[in-house]
């Protein structure tokens, strides 16, 4: 998911971030620099993870003939009089694009096109083996907005979906609602999406064991590039009370009226939260705090800021690969739930819950578009994988592994196509 220190870091007005011990902080150095060589390795002895391969084998001429001339002729003729036939005469409806520029990859930042394909290849795979979709990476060489639209848009007739990935705020959020505008396919800007929904479905899980209302809370957000202002926006859509949630960026607090690193994203943002236009930085947003969301920079959150926050508090801090606070210090200081985005600690919120069911149910269902109905009921159908006897204050999310998450997510999703009219008519009939 999208990380932009610049833009996403919460202001810690104390000044210094947070110290993580210096033996905790070498042993996660040594295990990171570990995983970097074995994953350099691999690479390069595969030469990228990610392959073509084909559905039927070609052993005789009459095999040729079927595949490619003469038969192929007779498929493009039944799409040349009904395009809609496309979908099931080709690859298109189990196939997405996954579309970056380079421009914000992990927390590697503008690293360009070249540089972010493992990370787009790496992508694909995760579409193959969690959801049987056949995915491929298209790393466009340009940033400029009109351009990565145009070029978007040339690509979409061979796909069923597009996945936009690593695409740096503000930037993200027109070409993502361009698209969806003008394409006839599901779009989603995964850093966006992807992480709201994993986020909603662990907040729902950690509501049963605090027992808060969501339209209780009081909210304060770390970092508002695609992923902090998804979160916001997601939330609200489903209950919480926007003037119940502080929202901080590398400025410090947002609220009407502020004019240094502002947007109208952040000025959409700013007339809805903070009505009592509350200004510093993470400290002055902490006390009495229900839920934190983190989506900015690792060490920005102290001990005593957590332990400011009222009680049964909700940590979520997802920074990677150190978070705004580490899980075991938020523990400490009294968080009741602590989550984070890295896969050594419990309650892992990592996209790869979403994204994959997401698209299956989109692509099952020939959706024209992902509606928020549909982002909405993979949030709760993520949610209700973990069962009431699992549930505990170490596990409010499912493992990444989990077998049964693409399933429910992409029935859920399925449903909630056909009953918000995101779903085509069935074409099964027409040919």
């Amino acid at each position: 998911m999208e990380r932009d220190p610049e833009e996403n870091m919460g202001k810690n007005s104390e000044g210094d971030s947070q110290k993580g011990s210096g033996k905790g902080m070498e042993k996660d150095s040594d295990t990171h620099a570990s995983l970097y060589q074995e994953s350099l390795a691999m690479h390069r002895r595969l030469e990228g993870v990610l392959e073509v391969a084909s559905k039927v084998r070609l052993r005789t001429i009459h095999d040729l003939s079927i595949a490619y001339t003469p038969g192929v002729a007779e498929p493009c003729r039944k799409i040349s009089e009904n395009q809609g036939l496309v979908y099931l005469y080709t690859l298109k409806k189990n196939t997405v694009a996954v579309v970056t520029d380079g421009s914000a990859v992990l927390g590697l930042g503008n690293i360009g096109p070249y540089a972010a394909l493992p990370v787009m290849e790496g992508k694909a795979i995760i579409f193959k083996e969690f959801a049987g979709i056949d995915a491929f990476p298209i790393c466009l060489d340009t940033q400029d907005t009109e351009e990565v639209i145009k070029a978007v848009k040339h690509l979409a007739p061979v796909f069923g979906g597009i996945n936009l990935e690593d695409i740096s705020a503000p930037r993200c959020f027109e070409i993502e609602a361009r698209l969806r505008e003008e394409l006839d396919l599901p779009v989603i800007h995964d850093d966006q999406h992807g992480t709201a929904i994993v986020v909603f479905a662990g907040l729902l899980n950690a509501l049963k064991i605090v027992k808060k209302e969501l339209d209780e809370l009081k909210i304060v957000i770390s970092g508002l590039g695609a992923a902090g202002v998804a979160i916001f926006r997601f939330l609200v859509r489903a209950g919480a009370d926007p003037a119940k949630i502080l929202a901080c960026d590398s400025k410090g607090l947002v609220y009407e009226g502020r004019e240094e690193g502002m947007n109208h994203i952040k000025e959409e943002i700013a007339k809805l939260t903070n009505p009592d236009k509350i200004k510093g930085g993470l400290k002055e947003a902490f006390p009495w705090a229900d839920l934190f969301i983190g989506v900015s920079v690792g060490g920005i959150v102290t001990e005593d800021m957590v332990r400011s926050m009222a009680k049964d508090s909700i940590v979520m801090a997802m920074a990677n690969p150190v978070p705004e606070i580490m899980p075991d210090a938020a523990k400490r200081a009294g968080a009741r739930i602590v989550a984070t985005g890295r896969s050594d600690f419990p309650n892992q919120l990592n996209n790869c819950l979403s994204f994959p069911g997401l698209f299956k149910g989109a692509l099952g269902t020939c959706a024209r578009r992902i509606t928020p109905e549909m982002e909405m009921a993979a949030a709760y159908a993520l949610a209700n994988v973990v069962t009431v006897g699992e549930l505990s204050e170490d596990h409010i999310i499912p493992d990444p592994l989990e077998k049964h998450v693409v399933p429910a997510v992409a029935k859920a999703v399925a449903n909630a196509s056909f009953e918000s009219c995101a779903a085509r008519k069935s074409l099964e009939d027409s040919g």
